[in-house]
């Protein structure tokens, strides 16, 4: 492991140190005196007084001493703010005093002193970077690079910023020698291991959620705020909520980024003038939602929406119900998939819908193909040309310039191993082993040029889909207005027959995100006219909380259901 850089630590001054004592507790410990365990979750926020405290970390040759905390400094990465399970353990080194501020009393901490909040902030996020980058192995994925579990797993980890190392029993030793060390049988795999206290064959999200600490939000939650979807609308509204003091819960099927989240590289995205991956732009932002309060529960799927006289009550697939004032619905959009006779068998098998640092591990030297003529694709392309051989770019339009930006255009057509087939789309998949055996996947693929009726079969393992967008709406209420592909109709969208339907009854007419249900609003790439751009989603999450103010303000002591 490298030497961790200057920013990974931070030492309070005496003056500091009396300031905090007035949010947590100080006790005195024992040398050897465990504090936090690997796997506790919401944990106490640890500053050391005297003595000194280890910070131990299970590698794949066994357990060690990644750091030690003295005097004025504090223990713990970014799940000291989010509440994950933490993947270290926390040991007394020599005895001595420790302030512990809990996890209720650290969020609060964050809220109220922006001093104190910047110091923590930043040097857990880097501390968290920097635990990525060592790949110390405290969580290891060993499975088959093309077992679609593995691929579920890694995805997971990955949108809620968990470092791990992934390992091809195949190919790599150290993947046996932990398989034979930990009598993993092989039939089990692949297995997901969390340090030494948990191995997990298989795992579904659900399971990965709970060893990991990726949902705290308990049944029956009120809140002011209900924020369903955590891509860059949901996450805007989280943060300007929460940090106007709303109290608020963000809700989402996967993981923070949403649809923006599987953009290798954003350039056109104000303040970046390098770029940005859309992974580190959410998991900014969820961070920055965190500091202020919000909670972002994990995966957590609604699948209902219900009035409860003043209030409104969302259901989830789990069975938890939530209460809230106010709900942003901001579940944004879904590439859609091909009419392909075996698609869904070779999903997360060599048809992909996001290009990340994941999948191009995967596809390093092979050739691939991406489906679609918007800007995601031709961010998608450009990434993957770096370690593919070559690009294949499909789409149906006889001009590419009529749905992406003329930079990213450039680009692509100064790109050596990038090349477009305009008017082209996909006819066929093929493959090897069947549907049901885990070692299925992709193996060519055939394309018909519409124009010259031309079919040509091409050996491409890897396809991603940048095609369209599907609205996630299923779910919604039928008297909540729709159009007729499902996407929300906001403000001035709605009709007078809209309104009669869904039971309006205020004075007012609904505001420009505002649905067909008082202060149930509708932001991002759900509602209907909406900009497909991260930045236009941003604007619209950060606008509608106005809105929220005064409709909340509206209903105090009211009742308008």
């Amino acid at each position: 492991m490298g030497k961790p850089p200057a920013d990974v630590n931070f030492t309070f001054s005496d003056a500091e140190l009396k300031s905090l004592m007035a949010f947590g507790e100080v006790r005195f410990h024992e040398a050897g005196e465990q504090l936090i365990d690997e796997g506790d979750a919401a944990g106490d926020c640890l500053i050391t007084l005297s003595g000194h405290t280890n910070i131990l970390v299970e590698t794949p040759m066994g357990e060690k001493r990644v750091g030690w905390m003295e005097r004025g400094q504090f223990a713990g990465d970014i799940s000291v703010l989010s509440g994950q399970a933490s993947l270290s353990r926390v040991e007394m080194g020599e005895a001595g005093e420790v302030l512990h501020i809990s996890h209720s009393n650290f969020q609060r901490l964050l809220v109220e002193n922006s001093h104190f909040s910047d110091i923590f902030v930043r040097t857990m996020t880097a501390r968290r970077v920097f635990a990525h980058d060592s790949s110390h192995g405290a969580v290891i994925v060993i499975g088959d690079a093309h077992d679609r579990d593995v691929f579920v797993a890694r995805d997971t980890l990955s949108k809620h910023m968990i470092a791990h190392r992934w390992l091809d029993p195949e190919t790599d030793p150290l993947a046996r020698r932990i398989i034979e060390a930990r009598d993993i049988d092989p039939a089990d795999l692949p297995v997901v291991i969390r340090g030494r206290s948990k191995i997990m064959s298989r795992p579904d999200v659900g399971e990965l959620s709970d060893a990991f600490g990726l949902d705290l939000v308990p049944d029956n939650s009120c809140v002011d705020v209900v924020v369903v979807g955590a891509g860059p609308a949901g996450l805007a509204a989280s943060v300007y909520a929460a940090s106007e003091g709303l109290s608020v819960v963000t809700l989402d099927t996967d993981g923070p980024g949403g649809q923006a989240g599987t953009s290798s590289k954003i350039e056109n995205y104000l303040g970046f003038p390098m770029g940005v991956s859309g992974r580190e732009l959410a998991s900014r932002a969820a961070i920055q939602a965190q500091k202020f309060g919000a909670r972002i529960a994990s995966p957590a799927t609604a699948i209902d929406l219900s009035r409860e006289g003043n209030d409104y009550c969302l259901s989830l697939k789990d069975g938890r119900k939530l209460k809230s004032r106010a709900v942003v619905i901001a579940t944004g959009a879904q590439y859609r998939r091909l009419p392909i006779e075996n698609l869904e068998r070779f999903e997360g098998r060599g048809i992909y819908y996001g290009a990340t640092p994941m999948e191009a591990q995967l596809c390093g030297g092979q050739d691939v193909c991406i489906v679609g003529a918007g800007n995601s694709a031709g961010q998608g392309a450009v990434f993957l040309s770096q370690s593919a051989r070559n690009v294949h770019v499909l789409y149906r339009r006889p001009d590419i310039r009529e749905t992406m930006s003329e930079y990213l255009v450039r680009r692509l057509e100064e790109t050596a191993n990038i090349h477009l087939h305009p008017e082209t789309e996909i006819e066929a998949l093929h493959g090897i082993g069947s549907d049901d055996a885990l070692t299925d996947r992709l193996t060519r693929a055939t394309f018909h040029n519409r124009k010259s009726g031309e079919r040509r079969e091409r050996d491409i393992p890897f396809v991603f889909l940048f095609i369209g967008a599907q609205p996630f709406t299923d779910w919604l209420p039928e008297h909540m207005s729709c159009d007729e592909k499902g996407f929300v109709k906001t403000g001035p969208d709605l009709s007078n027959l809209d309104l009669v339907r869904a039971g309006w009854t205020l004075d007012r007419m609904p505001t420009r995100y505002e649905t067909s249900w008082p202060r149930v609003y509708a932001v991002g790439d759900v509602r209907i006219g909406s900009v497909k751009r991260v930045a236009s989603s941003v604007g619209e999450g950060s606008v509608v909380v106005s809105d929220i103010h005064r409709a909340l303000g509206e209903t105090s002591g009211t009742n308008d259901s």
